[in-house]
């Protein structure tokens, strides 16, 4: 049975001494927008959900290269070794079976959407587009960051006999001092009917999302630099919802410290849950 109530979530996170999301378009900088504030990306959000539901044994379609368990080299060679080549060709399976069979195979897929767009060896392509009913918007940060450009060196040579150094010795690392940020969600009972994403799903996303960076630790983001300070859960009474979602995020307020408040709705109360 598919999702049952609409769903409403939002992520408080504290980021320290860290480059939570580089834009490879500025220098790797930390990305902000043009008022200061900062700003992590939906795609980034992503990711790291789907690295934590890897990391809890779901089936994960769109892996990282880093985290690949199955050896497949591509999304493509993936689809079609899971589900069979026969299931990307539209003349032997209809397009929407074959959406419910990948639906069915990868928590991602049911729970974000995909869009499978691949060629066939007979040139001829296949489209088959799956919206998902879970939504993750871009986070900000509560107040403008503060970011520090430091200048680095590397002291060996990376190629050649060793008696030159490569341009390669200098570089530049970029990190927010400190800050908090904020990332709002839903879950939609409506689009949760085509995939198949169920309670038993939302409950399982309700799970990773306190510990989303956990096991994230990078030279830009080492670890305990980011932490989930607290889950907000808003669960419905019914599919349509009670209220819409932009009147439920704007209950919350955030704090530059991390604290919150929250005005209540009538017949809707939140579950807060603590960060791993």
């Amino acid at each position: 049975m598919s999702l049952q109530n609409k769903i409403d979530f939002a992520i408080i996170f504290s980021v320290k001494n860290a480059n939570p999301n580089g834009d490879p378009l500025n220098g790797n900088r930390p990305r902000t927008d043009y008022d200061g504030f900062g700003e992590i990306t939906d795609v980034c959000l992503k990711r790291k959900t789907r690295d934590r539901l890897q990391d809890a044994g779901q089936a994960i379609f769109v892996q990282s290269d880093e985290k690949k368990t199955d050896g497949y080299p591509s999304l493509r060679a993936r689809a079609e070794g899971v589900l069979g080549k026969d299931a990307l060709n539209a003349k032997k399976t209809k397009p929407e079976d074959a959406a419910k069979l990948a639906c069915e195979t990868w928590f991602d897929v049911r729970a974000f959407g995909q869009l499978f767009a691949f060629k066939s060896e007979q040139k001829d392509g296949v489209s088959i587009p799956i919206r998902g009913p879970v939504s993750i918007h871009s986070a900000f940060s509560v107040e403008p960051v503060s970011i520090t450009s430091t200048q680095i060196t590397k002291s060996v040579s990376g190629d050649g006999d060793g008696s030159k150094k490569g341009s390669d010795t200098m570089g530049m690392k970029h990190r927010v001092d400190q800050a908090v940020y904020v990332a709002y969600g839903a879950m939609s009972p409506q689009l949760a009917e085509k995939t198949g994403f169920s309670d038993a799903d939302a409950e399982i996303l309700k799970s990773i999302l306190p510990k989303l960076f956990e096991g994230d630790a990078s030279s830009a983001r080492p670890e305990g630099s980011m932490a989930v300070e607290k889950v907000i859960w808003w669960q419905h009474n019914s599919k349509a919802g009670q209220y819409s979602s932009a009147k439920v995020h704007r209950t919350l307020s955030v704090n530059p410290d991390g604290s919150y408040q929250l005005s209540l709705l009538d017949g809707l109360t939140p579950a807060e849950i603590d960060g791993f």
